[in-house]
Protein backbone atom coordinates (compact mmCIF):
# COMPACT_ATOMS: atom_id res chain seq x y z
CA UNK A 1 0.00 0.00 0.00
CA UNK A 2 0.94 3.33 -0.75
CA UNK A 3 1.57 6.06 1.78
CA UNK A 4 -1.80 7.78 2.52
CA UNK A 5 -2.28 10.67 4.28
CA UNK A 6 -5.50 12.56 5.47
CA UNK A 7 -5.81 16.06 4.90
CA UNK A 8 -8.96 18.03 5.92
CA UNK A 9 -11.26 15.14 5.75
CA UNK A 10 -9.62 14.52 2.07
CA UNK A 11 -6.96 11.50 1.37
CA UNK A 12 -3.55 11.97 -0.59
CA UNK A 13 -0.79 9.83 -1.49
CA UNK A 14 2.67 10.70 -0.58
CA UNK A 15 5.93 9.76 -2.51
CA UNK A 16 9.59 10.69 -2.40
CA UNK A 17 10.79 11.84 -5.53
CA UNK A 18 14.36 11.43 -5.73
CA UNK A 19 14.86 14.06 -9.09
CA UNK A 20 14.05 16.51 -7.36
CA UNK A 21 14.46 15.86 -3.88
CA UNK A 22 10.89 17.13 -2.74
CA UNK A 23 8.11 15.09 -0.78
CA UNK A 24 4.94 14.96 -3.53
CA UNK A 25 1.48 14.78 -2.33
CA UNK A 26 -1.69 13.90 -4.76
CA UNK A 27 -5.27 14.28 -3.29
CA UNK A 28 -7.00 11.26 -4.30
CA UNK A 29 -11.18 11.48 -5.58
CA UNK A 30 -10.80 15.20 -6.70
CA UNK A 31 -12.34 16.07 -10.08
CA UNK A 32 -8.96 17.53 -10.96
CA UNK A 33 -5.74 17.85 -10.31
CA UNK A 34 -4.27 18.97 -6.92
CA UNK A 35 -0.87 17.77 -5.73
CA UNK A 36 1.81 19.74 -3.41
CA UNK A 37 5.45 19.25 -3.06
CA UNK A 38 7.43 19.94 0.16
CA UNK A 39 10.93 18.95 1.68
CA UNK A 40 9.92 18.21 5.19
CA UNK A 41 6.95 16.23 6.41
CA UNK A 42 5.48 19.25 8.15
CA UNK A 43 5.76 21.16 4.94
CA UNK A 44 3.86 18.77 2.77
CA UNK A 45 0.93 18.63 5.65
CA UNK A 46 1.28 22.46 5.39
CA UNK A 47 1.54 22.59 1.30
CA UNK A 48 -1.38 19.95 0.83
CA UNK A 49 -3.03 22.15 3.18
CA UNK A 50 -2.91 25.19 1.12
CA UNK A 51 -3.41 23.43 -2.52
CA UNK A 52 -6.50 21.90 -0.73
CA UNK A 53 -7.84 25.50 -0.21
CA UNK A 54 -7.21 27.03 -3.44
CA UNK A 55 -8.36 23.69 -4.93
CA UNK A 56 -11.72 23.96 -2.78
CA UNK A 57 -11.78 28.06 -3.48
CA UNK A 58 -11.38 27.54 -7.03
CA UNK A 59 -14.28 24.83 -7.39
CA UNK A 60 -16.34 27.14 -5.29
CA UNK A 61 -16.28 30.21 -7.52
CA UNK A 62 -16.64 27.84 -11.06
CA UNK A 63 -19.38 26.10 -9.49
CA UNK A 64 -17.97 22.91 -9.42
CA UNK A 65 -18.15 19.87 -7.74
CA UNK A 66 -14.62 19.03 -6.05
CA UNK A 67 -15.21 15.07 -5.84
CA UNK A 68 -14.71 13.18 -8.15
CA UNK A 69 -18.72 11.03 -9.20
CA UNK A 70 -18.45 7.53 -9.82
CA UNK A 71 -21.09 5.65 -11.27
CA UNK A 72 -21.11 2.69 -8.88
CA UNK A 73 -20.02 0.46 -12.26
CA UNK A 74 -17.22 -0.94 -13.61
CA UNK A 75 -15.63 -3.30 -15.46
CA UNK A 76 -13.43 -5.97 -13.80
CA UNK A 77 -10.82 -8.50 -16.21
CA UNK A 78 -10.26 -11.89 -14.52
CA UNK A 79 -8.28 -14.88 -15.55
CA UNK A 80 -11.00 -17.63 -16.38
CA UNK A 81 -10.23 -19.42 -13.82
CA UNK A 82 -10.60 -16.66 -11.26
CA UNK A 83 -14.31 -16.08 -12.58
CA UNK A 84 -14.79 -19.53 -12.03
CA UNK A 85 -13.77 -19.73 -8.61
CA UNK A 86 -15.78 -16.23 -7.72
CA UNK A 87 -19.05 -17.27 -9.25
CA UNK A 88 -18.63 -20.70 -7.29
CA UNK A 89 -17.85 -18.77 -4.29
CA UNK A 90 -20.69 -16.76 -4.52
CA UNK A 91 -23.36 -19.03 -5.27
CA UNK A 92 -21.80 -20.93 -2.04
CA UNK A 93 -22.96 -18.25 -0.08
CA UNK A 94 -26.64 -17.93 -1.72
CA UNK A 95 -25.28 -14.62 -3.51
CA UNK A 96 -25.11 -13.11 -6.58
CA UNK A 97 -21.54 -12.31 -8.26
CA UNK A 98 -22.15 -9.14 -8.33
CA UNK A 99 -23.01 -9.06 -4.29
CA UNK A 100 -20.32 -11.01 -3.65
CA UNK A 101 -17.66 -8.80 -5.39
CA UNK A 102 -19.45 -5.59 -3.86
CA UNK A 103 -18.76 -7.25 -0.17
CA UNK A 104 -15.79 -8.44 -1.23
CA UNK A 105 -14.69 -4.63 -2.55
CA UNK A 106 -16.34 -2.77 0.34
CA UNK A 107 -14.24 -5.13 3.25
CA UNK A 108 -11.20 -4.39 1.40
CA UNK A 109 -11.84 -0.75 1.10
CA UNK A 110 -12.57 -0.42 4.37
CA UNK A 111 -9.06 -1.84 5.33
CA UNK A 112 -7.53 0.57 3.44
Amino acid sequence: MKNVIDIEGHKAVVAFDPDIRLFRGEFLGLAGGADFYADTVDALYDEGRTSLRVFLDMCREKGIEPRRSYSGRFNVRLAPETHAAAAIAAAANDLSLNEWVAEAIETAAKQG
